[in-house]
């Protein structure tokens, strides 16, 4: 894996919970693994928000490939795993994966979105 400015951080904050008011949590999991099609970057990742049920509300992982509509451009390809889930029903749509870093800036950027949409319901 290339050097990533965000790897360390990123793998420091395995196992993490972190509450985000009004019931909702974030859980982050990251480990290295070894470097396959699915997964070129040696990394196994889960970056999620969950409602204070524990139900998905949005995350970022690599724990399976995503679902491709049919008629979408990457029908027939195999792609990497990872993958996004916008919103809780959300079976996930690819996510391009540049590095460790650019992952937790794009989670957290996508958090800040919907908890802002979650505080204003």
């Amino acid at each position: 894996m290339a050097t990533d400015s965000g790897l360390t951080t990123l793998l420091d904050l395995h196992g993490e919970i972190l509450d985000q008011g009004n019931g909702n949590w974030v859980e982050i999991r990251a480990w290295s693994v070894d470097v396959t099609k699915e997964m070129p970057h040696g990394l196994r990742y889960s970056l999620t928000l969950h409602d204070q049920y524990g139900t998905r509300l949005m995350g970022f992982d690599n724990a399976h490939a995503p679902r491709i509509p049919k008629g979408f451009r990457y029908v027939g390809r195999r792609l990497p795993y990872d993958h996004r889930h916008r919103h809780a029903s959300d079976e996930g749509v690819p996510y391009s994966f540049k590095d460790a870093h650019q992952l937790l800036v794009d989670f957290f950027a996508e958090l800040d979105r919907v908890r802002k949409t979650l505080l204003e319901k």
